[in-house]
C-alpha cells in the first residue's frame, strides 16, 4: 500500500515537473520570438504612420491613423525612376545569380565528390581556405579586372563570377553527395552510363534538398547585397532595391521617412514569401546535410 502511494506521489511530481518545463520552454520561445519580430512589426507600423508621428510616437506600434499614401509616394521613387525598376533589377540580380550559383556549385561539388583526378584533395583544401578571405580583399583586384573588361555599370561583374560556384554551397553539396551510396554509381556505370549520365540521373535527384537550401540562402544573401551593386552599378536605372533605398535617404535633406519605411517593408516581402513556401525544403536540406556530413 505504501509503495503504491509513493509511486502515485512520484507520478504527480513527475507530471508537475514536465508541466513546469513545458511552460518554461514556451515562455522562453515566445519571449525570443517577440524580441526577433518586434523590429519587423515596428517597421511595418512606421510605414503606416503619418509623417509627424513616426519619430514622435516611436514606442507605439499602433498608428493614430493609417496612411497608405506612404506606399504610393515611396513607389514613385526618385529622378523619374520608380521602385518597379529597382525591384526588377533586384530580381534579375538575385534570380539569375542564384541560378548560376546553384547549377555551378552542384557541378563542381560532383567533381570533388565523385570524380578522381590528380591533386583533388589539395584543390579541395585550397578551395576551403578561400572561405577565410574577406570579400573586401578581393574587391580591388576584381574591380580593376572588370574595369579593363569594360563591365562596370553592367550586371556582368555581379553575375559572371557566380559561374564558378560558391565555396560554402560546394562544400555543403559535397558532404551531401558523399552520403549517397557509391554502389548506385557503379551500377549505373555497369549499365553503360557516363559520368554526366550518373550526375543527371542518379546524383541530381538525390540532392534536391541541398540544392533548394543553397538556392534559398543564395537568394537571401544576393537580395540583401549592398556593397557589390554599390561598387559596380553607377547608373540609377540599374540600381537594386538596397542601393536605391540608400540613395532615397539623403542625409543632407529632409526625408520622407514614411515612404522609406514603406519601401523597406516591401523589400522584405520576397524573402518572407520564399521562407514561408520553401521552409520545409530548407529544414529538410539542413537536417539531411548535417546527418550525412
Amino acid at each position: 500500500m505504501q509503495q503504491a502511494l509513493k509511486f502515485d506521489t512520484y507520478q504527480r511530481q513527475r507530471r508537475r515537473t514536465q508541466l513546469s518545463q513545458t511552460v518554461t520552454y514556451y515562455v522562453v520561445v515566445i519571449a525570443l520570438a517577440i524580441v526577433m519580430l518586434y523590429p519587423v512589426a515596428w517597421l511595418v507600423a512606421s510605414s503606416l504612420k503619418p509623417l509627424d508621428e513616426i519619430w514622435t510616437n516611436v514606442t507605439s506600434l499602433i498608428p493614430s491613423t493609417l496612411r497608405f499614401e506612404n506606399y504610393a509616394e515611396g513607389w514613385s521613387g526618385f529622378g523619374g525612376i520608380t521602385f518597379e525598376t529597382f525591384f526588377r533589377n533586384s530580381f534579375i540580380h538575385a534570380g539569375v545569380g542564384t541560378l548560376f550559383t546553384v547549377v555551378s556549385s552542384a557541378i563542381v561539388a560532383y567533381g570533388f565528390a565523385r570524380v578522381k583526378f590528380r591533386g583533388r584533395d589539395i584543390w579541395f583544401s585550397i578551395m576551403l581556405l578561400t572561405l577565410m578571405l574577406p570579400s573586401q580583399i578581393l574587391m580591388i583586384p576584381q574591380y580593376i579586372i572588370f574595369n579593363e573588361l569594360d563591365w562596370i555599370n553592367t550586371f556582368l561583374p555581379l553575375l559572371i563570377p557566380r559561374l564558378g560556384g560558391d565555396v560554402f554551397f560546394i562544400f555543403m553539396i559535397v558532404q551531401f553527395i558523399r552520403g549517397i551510396p557509391i554502389e548506385l554509381d557503379e551500377a549505373a556505370m555497369i549499365d553503360g552510363s557516363s559520368k554526366g549520365g550518373i550526375f543527371f540521373r542518379i546524383i541530381l535527384p538525390q540532392i534536391v534538398p541541398a540544392l533548394v537550401t543553397a538556392a534559398i540562402f543564395s537568394f537571401y544573401w544576393t537580395w540583401e547585397d549592398f556593397l557589390g551593386p554599390l561598387v559596380y552599378l553607377q547608373n540609377p536605372n540599374l540600381y537594386t532595391v538596397a542601393v536605391a533605398l540608400r540613395a532615397y535617404t539623403d542625409t543632407g535633406s529632409i526625408n520622407n521617412w514614411g515612404a522609406v519605411f514603406a519601401m523597406l517593408t516591401l523589400s522584405l516581402v520576397p524573402v518572407i514569401l520564399i521562407f514561408v513556401f520553401f521552409q520545409r525544403y530548407l529544414v529538410e536540406g539542413i537536417a539531411t546535410t548535417g546527418l550525412k556530413g
